[in-house]
């Protein structure tokens, strides 16, 4: 589990925000529309998903770090560390 019902429902929301910018981005080539245009857009694409890697990372920590992951396995702080750097 990534968080609670709040936390995933803020997740879910930035990346289906992230999936409109991102099928918009795809129309602007498409369209032939301005370098400036397109690279502004995705920027805003990539924000979007590093926003949502950086949520699902800082709310589910307390949960990866106990023994309540389903799998029955936790991770150590050299795991989380690699998993958050993931996102850099």
């Amino acid at each position: 589990m990534i968080g609670d019902e709040e936390a995933v429902a803020t997740i879910l929301n930035r990346l289906r925000r992230a999936h409109g910018q991102l099928a918009g981005v795809i129309s602007m080539i498409e369209d032939g529309r301005e370098c400036k245009d397109v690279v502004t857009q995705l920027a805003a694409v990539s924000s979007a998903l590093d926003r949502a890697g950086f949520k699902i990372v800082a709310t589910g920590l307390r949960e990866c770090m106990s023994d309540s992951e389903p799998s029955g396995e936790s991770m150590n702080v050299e795991q989380l560390e690699k998993l958050f750097l993931a996102l850099a």
